[in-house]
């Protein structure tokens, strides 16, 4: 079976408009986001759906059926949103399993009285996915770093340049083949295709990052529900990744063993009232309800920040760990950008730049998105489902033109909205499982398109049914308008003609 993994590279100016989906398969929750990409790269996001993930541990799939439920529910949300059937998406990928090394390449040109062209970088990279890696695993990413053109170094793009010898140093990522065989399987039981597969951190910093912080010097922390991604950008290249396996959850795990209470109410706990900060924490209490009938517990806010505040060191610290064994840490002027769920716990700025030395500052996918501005629309959690939007493939989705073009000729439809309900669920990680982490490592770890097509459907006659409603105040029934519009020649029409004007363009291209 061939996988196919996303390019880094950022999305290519184009004349036309593009519709692309991601799915952000998580621990605690699963968005799929759709999106429509301007010639400019900018995004405007047209749906959202979330679902409560179960079956997703870590990143990694460990039950089929409930995984493909909860895409299916969140990509349903995301259509009935946007109105536009989703069958082609791109989906994120992390998990402990997730490596990284850096490689040398070496490609010797055959035509010397030519320059050297996008092909000839293509032909280096594409050897670059050859390299041998250790059995059951696959490579996800091969990115180039700088190149050298015989001699000369130090050159991010040689296109154009005469020499025969063209060499580049890659950041090549890989990860367990029979991790991405059950992302596949998940996706492809929903009833939809895989575009591309991308790394998470990867996805999130195209959301939350600009172009002045990557080149500046800057290291994404993404604090998701059971994994904590890393990308260290320098000189407007990703220098080097790395995935610690604890997030959010293990901090839940943590306040239901310490306070003896369930883990709804733990969770409940952190995400009201927890703070990173013990010392910055109010002296007061909250009752909690005691289980099935029994005497309400009380617990004071400065306990709860305590536990909080002692597992986020020791995630900090693996994070600084990493920055440090990067060798970048003297460079990052940008400092630290915090995004994923876990960057909405309070106090955890001050506290990553406790435990730094480095400028921190909140990440919301919002540097990219035109229609969005308020960051309770967009939260740091959906950094990666929008940033799969915008790393997607480059020639996916569909004309948005033509669906426009169509739709102006269509019957209007009813609009149909349906509420959001967005459960986080608690898959925590144990203590057990961390100290058996940081004694196997040493203190090292390394985690956490489809083409959406909306055709306008050709038949001979146009059918309008209109909506039916019951008269009843508790229940209205909508049937949805089907809009239909007759087959025509493309040059017989204004729609015709556009409509021809851009198949033709994609057959050149």
């Amino acid at each position: 079976m061939e996988y196919t993994f996303a390019t880094y590279n950022n999305p290519t100016p184009s004349n036309k408009e593009k519709l692309v989906v991601g799915i952000d398969i998580g621990t605690t929750k699963i968005a799929c986001v759709v999106g429509k990409i301007d010639s400019f790269g900018k995004v405007t996001i047209l749906g959202i759906g979330r679902s409560k993930s179960d079956g997703v541990k870590r990143g990694i799939v460990l039950n089929i059926d409930q995984t493909v439920a909860s895409i299916k529910e969140a990509v349903q949300k995301a259509e009935m949103e946007c109105g536009i059937k989703v069958h082609r998406v791109n989906v994120g990928i992390a998990g402990q399993h997730i490596k990284s090394i850096q490689q040398p390449g070496i490609y010797t040109r055959k035509d010397l009285e030519t320059e050297i062209s996008i092909a000839d970088l293509q032909a280096l990279k594409e050897d670059m996915f050859k390299i041998h890696v250790p059995a059951g695993e696959s490579i996800i990413h091969v990115i180039p770093q700088e190149y050298t053109v015989d001699t000369e170094g130090g050159i991010k793009d040689p296109v154009g340049m005469a020499g025969v010898r063209l060499q580049a140093n890659f950041h090549i990522i890989t990860g367990s083949l029979p991790a991405i065989k059950n992302i596949y399987r998940c996706v492809k039981l929903s009833g939809l295709e895989v575009g591309e597969l991308t790394l998470e951190p990867i996805a999130s910093s195209a959301a939350v990052l600009s172009d002045e912080e990557k080149e500046a010097g800057v290291a994404l922390v993404d604090i998701g529900g059971g994994t904590t991604d890393i990308a260290i950008f320098h000189d407007g290249l990703i220098r080097h990744t790395a995935v610690i396996p604890f997030g959010g959850n293990i901090l839940t795990e943590d306040i239901k063993t310490g306070c003896s209470i369930l883990s709804r109410h733990a969770e409940q706990l952190k995400v009201q009232y927890g703070s990173a900060l013990a010392a910055e924490t109010q002296n007061a209490k909250v009752v909690v309800p005691g289980l099935n009938g029994r005497t309400p517990k009380e617990i004071t806010l400065g306990a709860l920040s305590g536990i909080i505040e002692a597992r986020m060191k020791e995630i900090l610290e693996l994070v600084h760990f990493e920055i440090m064994r990067s060798g970048y840490e003297r460079k990052l002027i940008g400092g630290i950008v915090l995004t994923g769920g876990g960057a909405q716990l309070k106090h955890i700025k001050q506290l990553v730049e406790y435990i730094t030395g480095l400028d921190c500052r909140i990440g919301k996918p919002i540097e990219h998105v035109i229609n969005y501005t308020d960051e309770s629309q967009l939260p740091p959690a959906l950094s990666t489902g929008v940033g799969l939007v915008i790393t997607g493939e480059e020639n996916v989705g569909e004309d948005y033109f033509e669906r426009v073009l169509g739709e102006e000729v269509a019957v209007e439809e009813e609009e149909v909205v349906i509420p959001e309900d967005v459960n986080v669920p608690v898959d925590a990680a144990s203590a057990d499982d961390f100290m058996t982490f940081m004694t196997s490592i040493g203190v090292a770890g390394s985690e956490e398109e489809e083409q959406v097509e909306s055709t306008v459907a050709h038949t001979e006659s146009v059918e309008n049914e209109e909506p039916s409603m019951a008269d009843s105040a508790n229940e209205v029934t909508e049937a949805p308008v089907k809009t239909t519009r007759p087959t025509r020649n493309p040059l017989e029409s204004i729609v015709g003609r556009f409509k021809g004007f851009f198949e033709n363009d994609e057959a050149v291209n």
